[in-house]
């Protein structure tokens, strides 16, 4: 094979081949050498040629090397290869083709190549032992996206972060696709191409994302972490399961907008739901937005008799009703305490008044609870927008003011707002205000006289209060009393006045003038639990004897709590102390429990002798006489109260009642002007009821 001048053979179809190339015969001799492949194989073509390899190349004999010529030899296919020869130290690439009768071979040194192969592999495999001991599901990414690798959270899928995990190889971003929203996945795949897109070797930044994913029966929350491994394009990125976390950030963010015990919206709820509707403005008709005020009556009995476990039932049971009763697009929410708050869009004043009837009719069936059976009622104002109105505070102010008028007219009433309940809302603001601060030294006391009707002799007096406004004149109690029942300043008035009253009392029994007084006590006293601590020491700091003192009760304030009523009171007749129910008539509690009291006096409310009056065309005193017949069985003294003519004053007489207080007798007067009255009284013969009757009127003046 070799030219006459020693030279390589030429073989045209192999010599323009690049990489090192030589043949072998079927016994193994070389018979053709290019320049590369003498290079590689480290002997000249002299050497080589005619010699057989294994000659040679001791090394390769038993090789995979001569294995796979030997093959080749054998069937003619051809075969590729890498092969590490070890006196070399190198890895070569060798691709073995048949060239009958023997075989061609072309091979390169690829020992670079190799490795850093292996330094990637090995690199690959440091990576994936990192990514085994991350607790979340995380992947190794290529520059082409697909996933290198991935550790076992991720391919058992035990935080599900994606619905079929992905395998080495595949698409990272097809596999996490699924189940995600498309503006997820849209935010994802430009984050990933922003950190490939970084140049080689800089610092770029890290790349995070939460989202969720829905499968057919839940959806979980992941944050994803992605980020640029140093000095390659490879990504690693984390997907870290947070669906406790969020599920518990959504359950505070839903809590602190809804009630806790009802679910229903709360009162900031309410009010940003407002705001929106109130700057979306009223409709094109003129219809706007309307809060309707719900406040539950004499909730407070039914909690403390019932107790708190069935209220709270109660209160969950009215917000049902209440939500039932809505139109499309409207809201209800609960204040606070007992109060509801309904927020009714696109409604004319005639609208909302018709929804407020509507929400009171839910009330019109008891509520069960307990095995018990509870009536409920409510006192509901309502506010309609105006068309320029954009604060839902105010709106909503305007609405309470309107429930609180319509529980001032004697409860279980709807009341629409007007202009004037804003000023009424404004003065039981400053009401409140000043009765904590300097109010209480502008109190002063007026005493109307309480007579005998059998002798017509005065035998006490009724102490009742006033305020001396520095900018109205003088205030009665209706104007501010029922404010400090709501805010609890009535508890400091009354020992006030106790004190005061039983001051006066003694200074006037000191004088000859020993007037049985008579002082009237809040409900909001029993529930403070002071009142018998308060008297007592009003009459230890006055002297006024015990028997002296008559507390004045209502029948309604009484029946609020009357176990607690009855405690107190029975140690304070215990004492001496006498007891009056007041106002007898107006109030809803059962004989048999207002009798259960140590009661020694009932006042007959001025309501049951205008009744008397106009059922019997002037001829009440068989209806009043009833009532005083009961009294007298049980030991009670009677009073009829608000006696203005001298036919009040004749029914009350031939009903039997033992005394009267009224204008026609005497008006409330203030301390200074009383011993002057009663003087007055004792100068023309004594009888007050004398001189009623005579149409004689005792003045004031001196």
């Amino acid at each position: 094979m070799a030219s006459d001048d020693g030279a390589r053979p030429v073989r045209p179809d192999l010599a323009a081949a690049p990489d090192a190339v030589f043949r072998l015969d079927l016994e193994g001799r070389f018979t053709y050498v290019n320049a590369a492949a003498e290079l590689l194989l480290g002997h000249g073509v002299d050497e080589l040629m005619g010699r057989r390899a294994r000659d040679l190349f001791p090394a390769a004999v038993d090789t995979l090397a001569a294995e796979r010529y030997q093959q080749t030899l054998a069937d003619g296919c051809a075969r590729e290869f890498d092969y590490f020869y070890e006196p070399h130290g190198r890895w070569y690439e060798i691709r073995v083709f048949a060239d009958p009768p023997g075989i061609s071979v072309f091979f390169r040194d690829v020992d670079s190549r190799h490795r850093a192969d292996a330094e990637r592999d090995a690199e690959l495999r440091r990576l994936t032992s990192v990514l085994e001991a991350l607790p979340s599901a995380t992947v190794l990414l290529d520059e082409d996206r697909r996933i290198l690798t991935a550790n076992r959270a991720w391919i058992t899928g035990r935080t599900q972060p994606v619905q079929s995990a992905g395998v080495p190889g595949s698409d990272y971003l097809a596999a996490i696709r699924p189940g995600l929203a498309p503006a997820d996945a849209e935010t994802i795949e430009a984050g990933i191409g922003c950190l490939l897109e970084a140049p080689a070797g800089s610092a770029a930044a890290g790349f995070e994302h939460e989202y969720p994913r829905s499968t057919p029966t839940t959806t979980g929350w992941f944050r994803l972490q992605a980020s640029r491994v140093e000095q390659s394009r490879r990504i690693v990125v984390t997907h870290t399961d947070i669906t406790e976390r969020v599920r518990s950030e959504q359950a505070l963010a839903w809590r602190a907008r809804h009630d806790d015990l009802t679910g229903l919206a709360n009162r900031g709820t309410l009010l940003d739901l407002t705001a929106e509707a109130l700057a979306d403005g009223p409709s094109d008709d003129g219809a706007g937005a309307a809060l309707i005020v719900l406040d539950l009556d004499g909730f407070k009995t039914i909690n403390d008799s019932l107790g708190h476990g069935i209220g709270d039932q109660l209160l969950r049971q009215v917000g049902h009703r209440l939500a039932g009763a809505l139109r499309p697009g409207d809201a209800v929410g609960r204040l606070g305490s007992d109060q509801f708050v309904v927020l009714a869009r696109g409604c004319h004043v005639s609208d909302a008044a018709d929804l407020a009837f509507r929400l009171q009719g839910t009330f019109t069936r008891p509520f069960p609870a307990s095995g018990i059976s509870v009536p409920l009622s409510a006192s509901v104002g309502v506010a309609v927008a105006q068309p320029e109105a954009r604060d839902p505070h105010q709106l909503l102010s305007d609405a309470d003011a309107a429930m609180f008028a319509a529980k001032s007219m004697g409860r279980d009433r709807v009341r629409l707002f007007s202009p004037g309940l804003r000023e009424a809302a404004r003065w039981r603001l400053e009401v409140a205000t000043r009765l904590r601060d300097e109010a209480i030294d502008q109190l002063v006391v007026y005493y109307q006289p309480v007579v005998r009707l059998d002798t017509g002799a005065v035998e006490g007096v009724e102490a009742l209060v006033r305020w001396q406004h520095p900018e109205r004149g003088l205030l009665g109690p209706d104007t501010f009393l029922s404010v400090a029942e709501e805010t609890g300043q009535i508890i400091p008035i009354t020992r006030w006045l106790l004190r005061e009253t039983t001051r006066r009392a003694a200074a006037w029994a000191a004088e000859g003038l020993p007037l049985r007084m008579s002082v009237n006590i809040s409900a909001r006293h029993f529930s403070a639990e002071t009142l018998v601590r308060d008297v007592r020491l009003a009459l230890r700091e006055s002297g006024l004897a015990p028997d002296q003192l008559v507390l004045e009760l209502t029948e309604t304030s009484v029946a609020e709590d009357p176990t607690r009523a009855e405690d107190q009171l029975t140690v304070l007749r215990r004492a001496g102390v006498r007891i009056a129910i007041d106002d007898f008539g107006t109030g809803w509690s059962s004989l048999a429990q207002l009798f259960s009291l140590p009661i020694g006096t009932l006042k007959i409310d001025r309501s049951l002798l205008v009744a008397a009056e106009q059922v019997t065309g002037g001829e009440g005193g068989a209806v009043l006489a009833a009532i005083v017949a009961l009294t007298r069985t049980l030991g009670i003294r009677s009073v009829a109260e608000g006696v203005e003519t001298v036919d009040h004053l004749r029914m009350v007489r031939e009903a039997g009642c033992d005394m009267v207080q009224g204008w026609l007798l005497g008006h409330p007067m203030p301390a200074d002007e009383l011993p002057g009255w009663l003087r007055r009284v004792q100068e023309a013969g004594g009888d007050a009821c004398a001189l009623a009757a005579a149409r004689t009127p005792v003045t004031t003046a001196p």
